[in-house]
């Protein structure tokens, strides 16, 4: 085997290593993903809720106004 064969045979080999490592953590990336859409789902609902609420009570004062005038 000539030294260039041997040479890109080595870079190739350290090439897959590292992309076989990269390869690897992203199970771990993608439950942190998961993770994370989950706690921004939970806030979202939490802003909804929070936002009907106010706009429930809004609502409420705004008829009551109407009602008293």
């Amino acid at each position: 085997m000539s030294d260039i064969v041997a040479a890109v045979l080595l870079a190739l080999t350290a090439e897959n290593a590292e992309l076989r490592e990269q390869l690897a953590s992203v199970p771990d990336m993608l439950v942190e993903t998961a993770i994370d859409a989950g706690n921004m789902h939970a806030l979202v609902e939490a802003m909804r809720t929070e936002r009907d609420a106010w706009q429930a009570e809004a609502e409420r004062l705004g008829a009551r106004t109407v009602l008293m005038a």
